[in-house]
């Protein structure tokens, strides 16, 4: 099932435990000390950039009289709907940018262009989702509530429509990140119920700007084309929303995104904290385009592990995050988009079934394992440590698979 002792599972004493969680404090502290105008002009640049194609988009759409210009502005506008939301949004809420100490762009200030509620959000997301990563029962991010993505989530009938219910998730998914968000603020605020209205007043609040934004305002500003503006503003919204699920299910939920149980939380130390983050996400192999259209979540395992550090930074923090799993014998779990996506799309049709339908351990499956995986006793080969080194004399072709 999933893992409660990271150490036994890492095969990694305390001090080196300790001394890894210092090799990260370190990466922290360079990023911090570096941060200067080239990082705010990043940032700057990207809102310009982001801002220009959605009025580009726009006036295409609205102006263009034939098929292809439709096509074309409304996938402009899915682009700028996609970079406002992950490079930007995101990454503003996280406090990536609160540094430059500019209202503008500040964690506590910056609205996204979605459904949800951006306050809302950083409390589901910020504390729930990054402080808890992947513990069963404490992070609601772990298949979002509706799909079953461990075996450590006892299955129920109602799993059998995983499948379905995945596709209509990837569909509406700014809004399943704006109940995701409500549904928290619920639980934090109770038993005050009055403060629970006024979340609720929030978020309803949003829905209705939102929705009066992309469906009344600009499909009126066309006039006798709102059909064309409002079909335009439904389609970039759609192919948002598939975009964004994507990248964050290839971020959480290939095979090698371990998952842990409440008892890890247990006096847990800045060093497993570290290998909890690090060993529970998953990165996907992007160039410069690609990677910026993910808002640079790509690096899901450098987010994970520094969160609040600016996207533009994460290629360079990933060389020496790989540089340690090597030092230390621990995964580094990438590959393609289409893969992971692949493997996602695997381990929730796999477990919309009983388990007794299902063929590996509980303990040493690829979408769920645990430090029970491992034979007593087992020990790295004589120089080496972690995991790996146990991983390559067991099970030799499964750990080449997973360092691809």
């Amino acid at each position: 099932m999933a893992i409660a002792d990271i150490g036994a599972y890492t095969h990694l004493n305390d001090v080196e435990i300790e001394a890894l969680g210092q090799e990260f404090d370190a990466i922290r502290r360079d990023i911090e000390e570096s941060l200067g105008a080239r990082d705010a002009a990043y940032i700057r640049r990207t809102i310009r950039f982001q801002r220009a194609l959605d009025v580009a988009a726009r006036l295409l759409i609205a102006c263009s009289r034939s098929r292809a210009g439709w096509v074309a502005g409304t996938a402009a506008l899915a682009f700028a709907k996609a970079v406002e939301n992950m490079e930007i949004a995101h990454n503003v809420g996280h406090g990536q940018w609160d540094w430059m100490n500019d209202p503008e762009i500040h964690s506590s200030t910056w609205e996204w262009d979605m459904v949800g509620d951006s306050s809302q959000w950083r409390y589901s997301h910020n504390y729930r989702h990054h402080v808890f990563s992947n513990v069963v029962g404490v992070d609601d991010d772990l298949g979002f509530g509706v799909i079953r993505m461990t075996r450590d989530q006892p299955w129920k009938p109602e799993h059998l429509l995983q499948p379905l219910r995945n596709l209509l998730l990837a569909s509406i998914f700014e809004w399943g990140i704006g109940l995701h968000g409500i549904h928290s603020e619920r639980d934090r605020l109770a038993p005050d119920e009055a403060k629970v209205g006024q979340a609720r007043k929030a978020f309803l609040a949003k829905i209705a700007r939102q929705s009066v934004k992309d469906y009344v305002l600009f499909p009126a500003l066309s006039r006798s084309r709102w059909r064309r503006t409002l079909a335009a503003n439904a389609a970039a919204n759609l192919l948002r929303n598939y975009w964004a699920y994507v990248v964050i299910f290839c971020g959480h939920f290939p095979d090698g995104a371990e998952k842990f149980s409440a008892e890890v939380l247990e006096n847990e130390s800045p060093g497993e904290w570290y290998l909890r983050q690090m060993l529970g996400a998953a990165n996907f192999n992007a160039g410069p385009v690609l990677a910026f259209a993910s808002g640079n979540l790509c690096y899901q395992i450098e987010h994970h592990l520094f969160p609040d550090l600016p996207s533009n930074r994460l290629a360079q923090i990933a060389v020496r995050v790989r540089e340690i799993c090597d030092k230390y014998d621990l995964p580094y779990t990438s590959s393609s988009l289409a893969y992971q996506y692949f493997l996602v799309l695997r381990t929730i049709h796999k477990l919309a079934l009983p388990d007794r339908f299902l063929v590996a351990t509980s303990d040493d499956a690829p979408e769920t394992a645990s430090e029970r995986k491992f034979l007593p006793g087992a020990v790295p080969a004589a120089g080496r440590h972690g995991v790996l080194a146990v991983l390559a004399t067991a099970f030799p072709v499964r750990t080449l698979k997973r360092r691809r």
